[in-house]
């Protein structure tokens, strides 16, 4: 006769599976990747997407007398921004906690240099 609780034989059950799913690793083909820098984005959307557009700023101290080119667009559902936020905080927060926080404000930058 068992003495184990049936919820401890479930969760002993679902640990492989959990592991198992932890280890795998998705492939990704990169070859036909067109990198570009950014130093400027804006987003918008509608109610079921999300618009990030990239641009490069040339005058990021002020306010541009130009219009800012917007070269790169990404279009993405809500649940992938989502999933995107989650990634991009969690890569920002051991950025900061390894080289110190970051200043978004330029011109409190400019002020500590």
């Amino acid at each position: 006769m068992s003495t184990e609780n049936p919820d401890q034989v479930q969760e002993q059950q679902q640990q492989p599976e959990q592991q198992q799913q932890q280890r795998a690793q998705i492939q990704i083909d990169d070859s036909k990747v067109n990198a570009s820098y950014a130093n400027f984005c804006r987003v918008t959307g509608t109610p079921e997407e999300l618009i990030i557009d990239f641009g490069l700023n040339p005058q990021p101290l002020g306010i541009p007398t130009t219009p800012i080119p917007v070269t790169q667009r990404v279009i993405t559902n809500f649940y992938t921004a989502k999933r995107m936020l989650h990634a991009l905080s969690m890569t920002v927060q051991r950025h900061e906690a390894t080289f110190g926080v970051l200043e978004i404000d330029v011109q409190k930058r400019i002020r500590q240099n």
